[in-house]
């Protein structure tokens, strides 16, 4: 980019595709992306690293996406203008369930199944799918301008990686925190594999609760049958008892007596027994058991000695458990069932009832609990260090309310279920000896039993994806490197493909590993809400126990949900998502960062309007526009101002927006601590469209005018103040501020403004002019009550108007005096006849006044408009707004509406509502002033 470094000439319009791209490819030539940022971060500062969420393999940008990495890179681009030395780590993740639902897909069109394949070729398939489209969401980050290390891109499946994985697992099953066990687990029959508990979707859904009758074996104190109330009567086929509770007086009898019924359909008898967990008010009281099938029921079942019946397989069909009801699917099942209780005279009767029920989150599956052997972590352990690291404040949430989320579950938190009994993923390291019985966990594949010398078999499972990607923070830093394959003596462990009897010690501190030490923790993670608990709890707990106490990030940052513009979750079943690449393509990258930035605030939910990104393509022409016009305007004969060389302020303009420029950057130091992106984005927009733009251009122009001095301090302070709005500007919008500040004369050698420097409010201090600004406040709202006055009454913007302003307030005869002082500037900027300011002016007739400032401003219409006539008009245009605003009130009155109208609708009539609100209020405001 050092042969670019030239005043180039900026194109007459600004258009996005044509600079977008060159100057992405130039930025990574450069070698900017990497720690060192081509050489221009210095060493001595304190690094900043922020790890990327890792989308998946088979992911593609999504508005979430967009949203969180335009925040994480704002951060990182700020930091490497600081100097630091930044590294903004970039990867995908495998994605397990995912990438093997797209493999399975693709062979399904081909009338293949992964069963056909065979394990081996099936994972190289998945490899292949990854190099073919695995790669597509890193292009479309590059697409955003996302200032990733895309040189040191991470795989969860790299080798390098892998081993991480392995060395967690080895020393957690070692220590006793990894077991496996016979638990009920939440079961996906599409995808065939166990989930975690926060892997369950949950949706409310009408259903149907069935009440059943079960004879008991004997009658007893007048009980024939019992009725049991559920909402899945095919899992009855399971069923090992019938629990009441032990304070319900109305089966006090039937547990002392040992009743038991006799389970119909499958002629079971079946024991009745007392149980606290049993709600005396849900149903009769008394429910059905299936221990094989139902996480409380299975504690119960536990606690009771009952047996484990499971009558379902793996794709959710009755297996050989269930009778004449054999290869059901479970709502065929469920009719049957029903439909024969009914025949018997068994079917009590049925209620609606709605119930929340679990799902797949990856392919929307309804979830069946399901009694199976699987890996599970023992996680209070692991927990207990994690909590007290947020209670001290090693790590802090953002916003704040987060943290009690993360309290309440990591304090309620269940073992996690870290096996899936899928083919793509990191195969469970844990090897047995059929021949001898040995079992254990390896770092390292083995062949052979160390015991008997017999062929070791691995376990067929793989590993949950978040297992692998709870490591991410230190994994992709050179952990645990080299240490995985050394010994103390250098010697090999065991002889090449003989297991090894004990696993190697892990080492305890950060400084075996002298990258990880120099950059851990990581400054900054940003993320979705509903991960905290699948990773982000997660990286914590990992990070505190392999790495001596370390947290891995000291503060979390938890962006809104992007919703669309009625308030509804984006997805591909609404069909109400949006594509950002068709937004880039539509509106620019700079244009959809800023646009999605300035709407981050203290809540969770951002509804986002793809139009309104049209303001924002328009602040970049703005500045677009403005910029030419600087540039235009450096006097081509003489040696240009260079940018940063500070300038000397000549005039009470060039005083007041080096004054509000100081306090910007003071302004946005603070916001930027505090991660308030839409803060700092809502101060950018209003100096660089407001003060900047519309005031000091307009200001300067009278000074290019007068040439000589007057001429020299304007260019210099428009160039100045252009550069380092630039500066301030490039993290949010990093295309445009490039390109505008490749074309400013900068008088230094840095050839980008990337690895420019980021000025902070300290270094302008000395300009913070609060006489000036008071001035340019009083000027600038006289020319806004005149410029409003004309556009209400609709004058003319050559008509001249005469103008009284009285001054107010303690500085009242400053003020007058100041502003008495730029009457000259006031009449050629207002287009003014006479300008009369005074502590006692007098309100003269037939005027509209203003009120700001301190000042009662006059502005004279005596002979240009028809009050009586204005008057009507505005009347008369309020009773028609009123009869409008009338009739949507009613309707967001009507329950009925509220209630059966789509969601958009409802919110585009609150909309328009809220529109003829502002629209009364104006009318109502210009007849006060008349």
């Amino acid at each position: 980019m050092a042969e670019s470094k030239i005043e180039i000439e900026l194109p007459k319009s600004y258009e996005p595709s044509q600079i977008e791209g060159a100057l992405f490819a130039a930025w990574n030539d450069a070698g900017y992306f990497r720690r060192d940022a081509a050489g221009f971060a210095d060493p001595s500062k304190p690094p900043y690293t922020i790890v990327i969420p890792p989308p998946n393999v088979t992911g593609m940008l999504h508005m979430g996406h967009a949203l969180n990495n335009t925040l994480q890179d704002i951060l990182i681009r700020r930091a490497r203008m600081q100097g630091r030395p930044t590294r903004w780590i970039v990867g995908t993740d495998h994605a397990g369930i995912a990438t093997q639902n797209k493999v399975e897909q693709k062979l399904a069109a081909e009338g293949k199944t992964r069963f056909d394949l065979g394990r081996e070729a099936f994972v190289d398939a998945c490899w292949e799918w990854r190099r073919e489209y695995g790669s597509t969401i890193i292009e479309q980050l590059k697409g955003m301008g996302c200032s990733c290390d895309y040189a040191d891109e991470q795989f969860t499946m790299d080798a390098e990686y892998a081993q991480a994985i392995r060395r967690v697992f080895v020393d957690w099953y070692q220590n006793g925190l990894i077991y496996r066990g016979l638990r009920i687990i939440n079961w996906c029959p599409r995808c065939t594999t166990a989930l975690a508990d926060d892997e369950v979707e949950h949706a409310d859904e009408a259903g149907h609760l069935w009440h059943l009758r079960y004879p008991l074996v004997k009658p007893v104190a007048g009980y024939e049958y019992l009725v049991v109330a559920t909402t899945r009567p095919e899992t009855m086929l399971g069923d090992t008892g019938v629990a009441v509770n032990p304070d319900d007086e109305r089966y006090r009898s039937l547990v002392a007596t040992g009743a038991q019924v006799r389970l119909p359909l499958v002629d079971r008898v079946v024991p009745v027994f007392a149980d606290d967990y049993v709600d005396r008010e849900f149903g009769t009281g008394a429910v059905k058991v299936t221990p094989a099938h139902d996480p409380n029921d299975f504690e119960m079942g536990v606690r009771h000695g009952l047996e484990q019946i499971n009558i379902l397989t793996a794709d959710a069909h009755i297996n050989e458990n269930g009778g004449r009801f054999v290869g059901l699917s479970r709502e065929q099942a469920r009719e049957a069932i029903v439909a024969a209780f009914d025949e018997l005279g068994l079917l009590d009767h049925v209620d609606e009832h709605d119930h929340a029920v679990g799902h797949c989150y990856r392919c929307d599956t309804t979830i069946e609990p399901w009694a199976s052997e699987q890996w599970f972590v023992s996680m209070k352990e692991l927990a207990a260090p994690a909590i007290e690291a947020v209670r001290d404040g090693r790590v802090i949430f953002n916003p704040r309310r987060w943290e009690n989320i993360y309290f309440h579950w990591m304090e309620n938190i269940r073992d996690w279920c870290i096996s899936r009994q899928l083919w793509w993923g990191h195969r469970i390291p844990v090897f047995y000896c059929d021949a001898c019985g040995w079992t254990d966990a390896l770092e390292v594949d083995a062949a052979l039993c160390p015991v008997c010398g017999a062929p070791l078999r691995q376990d067929e499972d793989v590993l949950d994806t978040w297992f692998s990607s709870q490591l991410w923070p230190f994994a992709t830093q050179g952990w645990p490197g080299d240490a995985v394959s050394d010994t103390s003596d250098g010697a090999p462990l065991v002889a090449p493909g003989v297991a090894p009897a004990t696993p190697k010690a892990t080492p305890a501190t950060l400084a075996a590993w002298p990258e990880l030490a120099a950059n851990y923790p990581t400054q900054v993670l940003s993320t979705a809400r509903d991960i905290i608990f699948l990773w982000v709890a997660r990286m914590v707990m990992s990070s505190m126990y392999f790495l001596d106490g370390a947290v891995p990030f000291h503060d979390v940052i938890i962006h809104p949900t992007v919703l669309d513009k009625f308030g509804n979750i984006m997805s591909k079943s609404r069909g109400n998502g949006i594509d950002p690449m068709e937004l880039i393509a539509e509106y620019g990258a700079d244009a959809m960062r800023f646009g999605l930035a300035i709407q981050v605030t203290g809540t969770q939910d951002m509804k986002f309007d793809r139009e309104k990104l049209g303001v924002y393509r328009n602040f970049a022409t703005k500045i677009w526009n403005a910029a030419r016009f600087v540039l235009m305007n450096l006097d081509s004969d003489a040696h240009p101002p260079t940018a940063r060389v500070a300038p000397e302020p000549l005039t009470l303009a060039d005083r007041w927006i080096l004054s509000r420029l100081a306090r910007l950057t003071a302004e946005l130091d603070d916001g930027r601590e505090g991660f308030d992106f839409g803060a700092v984005a809502r101060l950018l927009y209003a100096f660089f469209w407001n003060e900047f733009c519309d005031w000091y251009i307009e200001f300067a122009k009278g000074q290019l005018a007068q040439g000589g001095e007057q001429r020299r301090a304007a260019e210099h302070t428009l160039v100045f103040v252009l550069d380092t709005a630039l500066r301030l500007l490039h993290p949010f919008m990093p295309f445009i501020t490039e390109r505008i500040w490749l074309a400013l004369p900068q008088g230094d050698t840095c050839p980008s403004l990337m690895v420019a420097h980021m000025p902070c409010g300290a270094e302008l201090a000395s300009y913070i002019d609060e006489e000036a600004e008071r001035s340019v406040e009083a000027f600038c709202a006289v020319v806004t009550a005149v410029r409003s006055a004309r556009a209400r009454y609709g004058i003319s913007p050559r008509q001249e108007l005469d103008v009284v302003v009285k001054t107010t307030g303690p500085s009242a005869a400053a003020k007058a005096e100041e502003l008495k002082n730029q009457t000259l500037q006031l009449q050629n900027m207002a287009r003014l006849g006479h300008f009369v300011v005074a502590v006692d002016a007098i309100k003269p007739p037939q005027s509209t006044v203003s009120i700001t400032q301190g000042m009662e401003i006059s502005v004279i219409l005596e002979g240009l408009v028809d009050f009586d006539a204005e008057r009507r008009r505005l009347e008369e245009r309020r009773a028609k707004l009123a009869v409008d605003f009338e009739r949507l009130e009613k309707k967001l009155a009507n329950e009925g509406f509220l209630a059966k109208a789509a969601p958009e609708v409802v919110e585009k009539t609150r909309g328009d509502a809220a529109d003829l609100t502002v629209a009364l209020e104006q009318i109502d405001e210009q007849l006060a002033s008349l």
